[in-house]
């Protein structure tokens, strides 16, 4: 058969036509699957949770932000998640932290992000006497925590503003991972130093829920779980401590990633065990989360997550 100029060029435009009717459609299927609202479940029910509900785990119904705030008010300590590279739960801990102080007067803030050989460095930011970029290069901010302070620039300001005390919790964030490579028993002297005065690693519940976390991980083949979770109870049982050894009057609100607060046996029962200070708990979900009442005393859904990569310095 003899094909002719013509009818290759009429070839070619019904391949292009082709091609642009399924380019076309493909995008248009891909604007429909991002644009499709994320629903959250509670497990083990058909119940869709909205974004911006507030969940008392007590009685499984919703709750208002006042009612939330009168329940907080009568505590001394409130733990609030987040996912690290979340802005809506940053801002969702601010919105907490403003109503309890505006409501409480005496409140103080310990954080996750801060590891507590920092303390005088946050002291002087609480009392107005640092700029932003200084107490970048005092707490060596990149060099330990390293995601964007953009995060938690509003949250940082607003405690320099009202002069609020800022409590650095965490241990030397090098030590860490050096526990989940080797052990506690192989650190050396200048890093068992910091150790707080008693480490739990007998939760079996606490053990089974972080084994998962391990098992996702890409560590190397050698990679023991003992040790992995010795680093996790010490992250945890340091935090608590420093809790009980910072309490002043009021109410202390602590910012830490969900998995350190997620069912109270993380931080929170570590703490109530040295200080039997009443506490309440706020789990915070993203929209396409499910969850379970059990994740804490509240559980609060938020929007879907905001691209951290969008955020500067």
């Amino acid at each position: 058969m003899k094909i002719n100029k013509t009818t290759r060029r009429a070839d070619r435009k019904n391949i292009m036509k082709t091609k642009r009717f399924w380019t076309t459609l493909a995008a248009a299927v891909l604007i429909g699957c991002s644009s499709a609202p994320k629903k959250t479940y509670l497990k083990d029910t058909d119940v869709v949770v909205e974004p911006g509900t507030i969940i008392s785990a007590e009685t499984g119904q919703p709750v208002s932000f006042q009612q939330l705030l009168a329940d907080l008010k009568g505590v001394r300590l409130v733990y609030i998640g987040e996912s690290h590279t979340d802005q809506s739960h940053h801002r969702t801990q601010l919105d907490v932290i403003t109503a309890l102080f505006e409501a409480a007067g005496e409140v103080s803030v310990g954080m996750e992000m801060f590891d507590f050989t920092y303390q005088p460095v946050l002291d002087r930011w609480s009392s107005g006497e640092l700029e932003e970029d200084e107490l970048l290069e005092k707490v060596h901010w990149y060099a330990n925590w390293r995601y964007p302070f953009s995060l938690y620039r509003d949250i940082l300001k607003f405690i320099r503003q009202n002069r609020i005390p800022l409590v650095g919790l965490n241990i030397p964030l090098h030590i860490p991972p050096k526990v989940r490579i080797g052990g506690l028993e192989n650190l050396t002297d200048a890093d068992a130093r910091y150790l707080p005065s008693e480490i739990d690693t007998g939760n079996a519940a606490h053990r089974a829920y972080v084994e998962p976390v391990f098992n996702q991980h890409a560590f190397h083949s050698d990679a023991k779980f003992d040790y992995f979770y010795q680093a996790q109870c010490l992250w945890e049982e340091t935090m608590a401590e420093t809790i009980a050894r910072n309490m002043p009057a009021g109410i202390m609100v602590v910012l830490a990633g969900n998995g350190h607060i997620v069912r109270k046996f993380g931080i929170p029962e570590r703490a109530f065990r040295r200080n039997s200070l009443p506490y309440r708990t706020i789990y915070l979900a993203s929209a396409g989360k499910d969850i379970e009442l059990a994740d804490g005393d509240y559980i609060w859904v938020t929007p879907p997550p905001e691209k951290s990569g969008q955020m500067g310095r």
